[in-house]
């Protein structure tokens, strides 16, 4: 037995072939295309609003062009490419006859019905030997016929009447489909033989060369490189390594937005002139006099020196581009006001690589100062500016009208938190707002999604205490009051519970579900919760009508320890939540109580330890929450004798026990007295200051409140 193989000689498999080839390669390459095509920022909601400023249409245009830039031109052209060749590969496997190759039929070779007689064979045979045998037989050329065809025809009615009549043969017949028993395989190769044969060969072993040899290390040498270009966050490394040389203990948010500036992508941006064109224009707006600030730019007098320290160039423009675009300076210039909304989301995209930077340092102040960066590049806000600049339509002068001559900021809740006419009277008149402008910014900042923490406190799942080196749940508890809310409903006690899940449910456990209140039980009147599949909601885009991008606004949050510095948790990240923020109009708040948990390990040694919980927004200025957090460590051993007393309880004075032992002459204990509805509650409705149940596994946790 031997195995014959054969090329495509007829060419009806290597469409096949070229067909699953292309099939494997264009697939991922359109899902890749799909995905990058399509808007991320489609599926979330946005700020309703009807403002916009002068410089919308080259927002849209900057907006547009970063999503054509994730479209790659050859990755167009690759995916086209693969289905026109697929597409034309079905039209050759639809047109294409594929060759049919009978089986070996004695009956037929014959020319006799299956149910012949032995007389009948013997009868048929006898007459196609006499036409055909070697000496008899005749050549008609008519037919076209040789003596090799007929010899070969002789051959085949011989092996078919031996298969029909000698017992050996029939059994090679029926066994093996064949008179001469059992055959070779008959492998064909989805290739046309034209390529191999005629002296061709040689240009197949090019093509595996070129394929194997240059372009699949080239690639590869590419993806990787590619991988050492930049880091994590998507920044070049030698970008990472300019701003790691600019990192300070000390650094502010303007030394953020310097190190920013250090960026080599701006060398792209700025090529050959543009890094000097309009230089000295741009640096003679946003230095001269501001209206809210000494510099128009909101520049401070130290980084006003570092950039006049700059040496002309991509770094120089780009950080006064910056500092423009911050100030909303405006610089009558087309090329110059693009460039100046093109480098925010680079500076953006470089901060969260100054982020990674501060986060290794673990220093307080630098990683704050980063997400204050953030959050002034996404609102265009210089510094220390007037958190009132968020909302649209706000300028410098309307903003002095609402804090007249005060050294303190008048925050969005602060402002919104007048009654309405006394608003109206601030903002609304000439050269100030219309009443259509101040309803539409009075309606923005009601649905800005400001988290109110009412409640933090630590615990571990399963566990009434926390033992040194033990995994803690810093459990934060919130709910999203827009500024200028109205009818915000009081806490409900059971929201600020924990519920820990059941044991055997794995799902609750690593987060797939979550646990929801259904309803109360009849006779203890005690909670009761099931776990649902978790559907987690994001917020609505961040209102930055100046930022060139579209952007999910995240919550940060970390604990540090006050007295040195330092942070004592890192940062965790929190961009979607377990409940709806607004109905389904997008305007009306839910006041869901929102839950975000993080976990970290217990210190080593039992104590208590006071944290500084920050939450942070990313997004906007004047959002964010600072509050002191306590975290109780008892010993193990202290732990498990609690554990035990409690077990070990004196019985209460109207239980069977409490009878029995007041017979005996003890003293039974007395039942606690619950406490008047007035005096539980809290006069300030997000206070986290309430004891909680005894059947809390955080009871034994300091229990936190926001600060105001």
């Amino acid at each position: 037995m031997s195995t014959d193989y054969a090329y495509d000689e007829e060419g009806y498999l290597w469409p096949f072939f070229v067909f699953t080839l292309t099939l494997i390669i264009t697939v991922p390459l359109t899902f890749l295309l799909v995905k990058r095509s399509r808007d991320p920022a489609a599926s979330f909601t946005r700020i309703q609003t009807n403002f916009k400023h002068a410089h919308v249409d080259t927002i849209d245009s900057l907006r547009k062009q970063e999503k054509r830039k994730d479209r790659k031109l050859w990755l167009i052209i690759g995916v086209a490419t693969g289905w026109a060749i697929m597409g034309y590969m079905l039209y050759l496997i639809q047109t294409t006859e594929a060759p049919v190759h009978k089986l070996w039929n004695p009956y037929d070779i014959l020319n006799i019905p299956e149910s012949a007689t032995e007389k009948q064979i013997k009868s048929t045979y006898r007459k196609l030997s006499l036409r055909l045998h070697p000496d008899k037989a005749k050549i008609d050329p008519s037919k076209n016929e040789t003596l090799e065809d007929l010899n070969s025809r002789y051959v085949e009615i011989s092996k078919a009447y031996q298969a029909l009549t000698d017992e050996d043969v029939r059994n090679n017949y029926i066994q093996y489909g064949n008179p001469d028993g059992k055959q070779g395989y008959s492998i064909n190769i989805a290739l046309p033989k034209v390529i191999v044969s005629d002296g061709n060969g040689k240009y197949v072993v090019l093509l595996y060369s070129v394929l194997f040899g240059v372009l699949l290390p080239y690639l590869v040498g590419s993806w990787w490189y590619g991988t050492l270009r930049r880091s994590k966050e998507g920044v070049l490394m030698e970008s990472a390594n300019r701003m790691f040389r600019e990192y300070k203990d000390t650094i502010d948010e303007g030394g953020v937005v310097t190190a920013a500036s250090t960026g080599k992508e701006y060398e792209e941006l700025f090529k050959g002139d543009k890094a000097d064109s309009g230089l000295a224009k741009l640096e003679s707006r946003i230095l001269a006099e501001g209206e809210l600030s000494p510099l128009a730019g909101g520049l401070s007098v130290k980084d006003k020196e570092k950039l006049e320290d700059l040496e002309s160039g991509p770094q120089r423009k780009a950080l006064a581009l910056l500092w423009a675009y911050l100030g909303r300076v405006e610089l009558d210039d087309a090329d110059l006001n693009k460039a100046k909304f093109a480098v925010a989301p680079i500076a953006h995209s470089l901060n969260k690589a100054f982020n990674a930077i501060a986060l290794a340092y673990m220093n307080t102040g630098p990683l704050l100062a980063s997400y204050y960066a953030s959050q002034l590049l996404i609102q265009a806000l210089p510094p220390k500016s007037s958190p009132l600049l968020q909302l649209p339509y706000f300028t410098p002068a309307v903003v002095k009208a609402v804090e007249g001559d005060s050294r303190v900021h008048t925050s969005i809740q602060g402002f919104m938190d007048r009654p309405d006419a006394k608003r109206r009277s601030l903002v609304v008149g000439k050269k100030l707002l219309t009443e259509e402008q101040y309803r539409d910014a009075v309606g923005v900042a009601k649905q800005l999604p400001f988290l109110r923490v009412a409640k933090a406190y630590f615990k571990v799942t399963g566990e009434r205490f926390i033992i040194p080196s033990s995994l803690v749940t810093l459990v934060v508890k919130g709910r999203f009051v827009p500024p200028g809310s109205e009818t915000v409903p009081e806490i409900n006690p059971t929201d600020l519970e924990d519920v820990d899940p059941a044991e055997d449910d794995l799902d609750a456990i690593s987060g797939r579900k979550t646990t929801k209140l259904v309803g109360k039980d009849e006779k203890t009147g005690k909670p009761i919760y099931e776990s649902v599949e978790a559907e987690l909601i994001a917020a609505p885009l961040a209102a930055a009508p100046y930022f060139a991008r579209d952007h999910s606004p995240r919550w940060h949050v970390f604990l540090t320890d006050s007295k040195q510095g330092r942070v004592a948790v890192p940062p965790f990240t929190f961009a979607q939540f377990d409940r709806p923020i607004f109905e389904a109009d997008g305007k009306t708040p839910t006041f869901a109580m929102q839950t975000l948990k993080a976990q970290f390990q217990a210190p080593p040694q039992a104590g208590h330890y006071t944290f500084v919980m920050h939450v942070v927004c990313d997004s906007y200025v004047g959002f964010d929450t600072k509050m002191e957090v306590t975290l109780i460590v008892e010993e193990a051993s202290k732990a498990a004798e609690m554990e035990v007393e409690d077990e070990i309880s004196e019985p209460e004075e109207d239980s069977i026990a409490g009878i029995m032992n007041a017979a005996k002459g003890g003293e039974p204990k007395k039942r606690k007295q619950p406490k008047p509805k007035e005096e539980e509650e809290d006069s300030d409705e997000e206070s986290g200051t309430d004891d909680e149940d005894d059947d809390d596994t955080s009871a034994t946790n300091t229990d936190t409140e926001a600060e105001d």
